[in-house]
C-alpha cells in the first residue's frame, strides 16, 4: 500500500478514526493490527520475516537483561556478547539470503569465469521483501541499545512488535531509535488542533514533493537514462542534475508523509532530511541526508570500529568501511558499493586537504564565513555528490562510467536553447512547472537552513487562513500532481532497498 495511493487515503482516516475512538489501553493493539495489514498488502507471506526479526530481537533484549544479573563479570560479558551476536547473525542472515544471495552468486560466477572455471552456481531469484533493510536495522538498533544500557528491555511483546512494524515508517524509514519511538508508543501525545494541523501540513508537503516534483522529474530522467547512448552531453548533464532533486524529493517526501501521519497519531518521528544540498562539505551533506541511516551507521558501525579515536589512518579506513557498507545496504550491486566508497573517498580527501585549504585561505585572505565563499563550497559539494549519484542511478557500474564519459565528451550545447529539452518526456508546460517547483523547494530549504519553520508561521494565522492554506495545498497537488494511467500510484525509490 503506497502513501500516494487511493487505498492509503481510505486506510489512514479509518485507522485514525478508530484509534481515537477506542480506549487508550488497547490503541497499541489496533495500531499493531493496522501495521501488519499495511505490510501484508504488498506480499502477505513475507510478514513471516517481519515477525521473525521481531521475535529474535525481542528475546535477545530479554536475555540481555537476564544476563546482566549474572554475578561474575567475565561470564556476564561473554553471555551478553553472545546474545548480541545471535541477534545480529540471525537477522543479517535473513537479509543476506533475500537481498544479497543472488548478488553473491553472480559475483562468484563472474570471478570463476575470469579464472576460466566452468562451475556455474544457479541463482535463486528470490523476491526482495519490501522494507526489509529498514525494519531489520531498526530491530538491531534496539538490541544494541539494550546491550549498552541505553534503554530497558521491553517486556510487552505487542508494544515491541509495534515498534518494529509501526506502519508510517515501516517500509522506508526513518529508521527510528528505540529510545525515541518505543517510549512514545507507551504514552503517545494526546491529539490537539495544533498537532493535527501540523501533521496534515507535513503530509501535504510530502505529497507535493513526491507527486508534483519527484514523479514529474522522473519522466525526464527515465527518458534520458533509459537511452543514454542517444541522449548525450547536455541531456545527460540536465538529467543528472535533476536526478539529484528527484531522489531528494522522492525520499524526503516519503519521510515527511511518515512524520505527518505519525504526528496525527501522537507520535513524533525524527527529522530525516535537513536541507542537504545547502551543505558546504560532503561530510556535512551526510549529516543532513538520510539522517536516521547515517546516524545508525555512525553509532553502530563507525564508532565500534574505533571511529576517530585510533589515529588519522584508522579513522579514514573506518570511514571507507562505513560508506562501503552503506552503499551495499542500498542495493545488491557493485554500482552501489562504488557510490558509497566514492562518498567516503570525498571525505578522506577533504580531511587530508583541510590543513592545506586553511593555509591557502589565510595566505589569500579568503573570508571563509563570507557568502561568496559559502556559495562556492555549496556548489562544489553539490557537484561531487551529484557525480556520485550517477552510480546510484545507472543500471550498472559500466553504464555509469559510460554516462559520465558521454556527459563531458559530447558537444551539443545548442540543446540549452533550441527547445530539445522539451522532447524528453516533458513538454514545455510541464518542464516550466518543474522548474518553478524546484525553486519553491529551494526557498523552503533555505528557510529550514536558517531555522525558519513555515508551519509555525501558518500556525500563527487565523483559523480561516490556516484552512485556506490546507485547501490551496490540496488543490495544487490534485491539479499539478503526476497521475498515471487509471490514477496508478508511482512507487517510491527507496522501496527497493
Amino acid at each position: 500500500m503506497l502513501f500516494n495511493s487511493l487505498d492509503f487515503l481510505i486506510f489512514f482516516p479509518i485507522v485514525v478514526g478508530i484509534y481515537y475512538l477506542i480506549p487508550q489501553k488497547i490503541r497499541k493493539y489496533w495500531l499493531l493490527a493496522a501495521s501488519y495489514y499495511f505490510y501484508m498488502c504488498w506480499n502477505a507471506k513475507y510478514v513471516v520475516l517481519l515477525l521473525f526479526s521481531t521475535i529474535v530481537t525481542f528475546v535477545s533484549g530479554i536475555m540481555l537483561e537476564k544476563c546482566a544479573a549474572q554475578a561474575q563479570e567475565e561470564k556476564r560479558q561473554r553471555q551478553r556478547k553472545f546474545c548480541v551476536a545471535v541477534s545480529f547473525v540471525l537477522n543479517l542472515l535473513v537479509l543476506f539470503v533475500f537481498k544479497y544471495l543472488d548478488f553473491g552468486i553472480e559475483s562468484l560466477n563472474a570471478v570463476l569465469g575470469r579464472l576460466h572455471l566452468t562451475i556455474n552456481v544457479p541463482a535463486f531469484d528470490l523476491l526482495l521483501p519490501v522494507g526489509i533493510s529498514f525494519y531489520i536495522f531498526q530491530a538491531l538498533g534496539y538490541t544494541m541499545d539494550v546491550y549498552r544500557g541505553e534503554i530497558y528491555a521491553e517486556k510487552n511483546f505487542f508494544r515491541y512488535a509495534l515498534f518494529v512494524s509501526f506502519f508510517p515508517q515501516l517500509v522506508a524509514g526513518p529508521i527510528e531509535r528505540s529510545k525515541n519511538l518505543l517510549r512514545q508508543l507507551d504514552k503517545p501525545d494526546k491529539p490537539t488542533i495544533d498537532s493535527l494541523r501540523d501533521g496534515l501540513l507535513l503530509m501535504l508537503w510530502g505529497y507535493f514533493l513526491k507527486m508534483v516534483l519527484a514523479d514529474r522529474i522522473a519522466v525526464f530522467v527515465d527518458t534520458v537514462y533509459g537511452d543514454f547512448e542517444t541522449y548525450t552531453g547536455v541531456y545527460l548533464i540536465v538529467a543528472t542534475l535533476l536526478f539529484a532533486v528527484q531522489i531528494y524529493c522522492d525520499f524526503s517526501g516519503y519521510s515527511v508523509i511518515a512524520m505527518g501521519a505519525a504526528k496525527i497519531l501522537g507520535i513524533h518521528l525524527m527529522e530525516n532530511f535537513n536541507a542537504p544540498y545547502l551543505a558546504v562539505s560532503v561530510a556535512e551533506f551526510w549529516r543532513r541526508w538520510h539522517i536516521s541511516l547515517s546516524s545508525w551507521f555512525r553509532d553502530y558501525l563507525y564508532i565500534p570500529l574505533g571511529g576517530n579515536r585510533r589515529g588519522r589512518f584508522r579513522k579514514y579506513v573506518n570511514l571507507l568501511i562505513t560508506f562501503g557498507v552503506s552503499g551495499l545496504w542500498h542495493g545488491a550491486d557493485w554500482s552501489y558499493v562504488i557510490w558509497g566508497l566514492l562518498n567516503g573517498i570525498y571525505q578522506v580527501i577533504g580531511g587530508l586537504l583541510a590543513p592545506v585549504k586553511k593555509k591557502a585561505a589565510v595566505f589569500l585572505e579568503i573570508k571563509e564565513d563570507s557568502f561568496s565563499h559559502r556559495c562556492i563550497r555549496v556548489v562544489t559539494t553539490f557537484f561531487l555528490v551529484d557525480l556520485a549519484w550517477v552510480f546510484f542511478r545507472a543500471d550498472t557500474a559500466f553504464h555509469a562510467l559510460r554516462i559520465i564519459k558521454r556527459m563531458f565528451t559530447a558537444k551539443n550545447h545548442w540543446v540549452w536553447f533550441d527547445g530539445s529539452l522539451y522532447e524528453c518526456g516533458l513538454n514545455q508546460k510541464n518542464f516550466t512547472l518543474m522548474i518553478w517547483g524546484i525553486l519553491l523547494l529551494f526557498v523552503v530549504d533555505i528557510c529550514k537552513y536558517r531555522g525558519i519553520k513555515i508551519r509555525e508561521i501558518v500556525a500563527r494565522q487565523d483559523y480561516w487562513a490556516q484552512f485556506l492554506t490546507v485547501i490551496a495545498a490540496v488543490f495544487v497537488i490534485l491539479l499539478f500532481g503526476m497521475w498515471g494511467a487509471g490514477y496508478d500510484a508511482a512507487n517510491f525509490i527507496y522501496f527497493q532497498f
